[in-house]
């Protein structure tokens, strides 16, 4: 996850995790967040939105059977369509990362950390360039709100030998 955001959001793994061990509220008021967001092409992202759903309607059925049977992740959304309206709702303004953060908290933190390299990858094989990574860009950075929140709502626990 931390070489993720690395390659697609241009952060440090320690600068990463200082955004991950922030509270939520924090962290979406963050200036780092707020810079994150403010560089999304935000019209490039809308007008590619057609070729973006149909990137996800292809890829996140397979992408759900892995959260379902490799991951065991329940309450797997059965279509791709509300993610892609989702989305669409995000860049209309019509959806906050406060909802999306809501929608996700059943995941447990370590799920939902390991899916994010996997989420992102979807995106790989688009063209041209700049609409992929402009994709990726933008999924990475929903993922990095999503595994912040995780982390303060359900800290990993460390087994410690004695």
């Amino acid at each position: 996850m931390l070489q993720t955001f690395s390659q697609f959001l241009n952060l440090s793994p320690d600068a990463s995790e200082a955004l991950l061990s922030l509270p939520l509220t924090e962290l979406l008021d963050s200036p780092d967040l707020d810079r994150l967001l403010g560089s999304l092409d935000t019209d490039l992202l809308r007008e590619s939105l057609p070729a973006a759903g149909a990137v996800l309607a292809q890829n996140l059925p397979p992408f759900y059977n892995w959260l379902e049977t490799e991951l065991g992740i329940a309450n797997v959304p059965d279509s791709p369509d509300h993610t892609t309206k989702w989305v669409v709702g995000l860049l209309k303004n019509q959806e906050s990362l406060t909802r999306l953060v809501e929608l996700h908290k059943s995941i447990p933190r370590q799920k939902l950390e390991r899916s994010i390299p996997r989420l992102v990858a979807i995106f790989e094989d688009v063209r041209p360039l700049n609409i992929k990574q402009e994709w990726q860009k933008a999924i990475a950075t929903l993922c990095l709100v999503l595994a912040g929140a995780a982390r303060e709502n359900r800290p990993s626990r460390t087994l410690v030998n004695i």
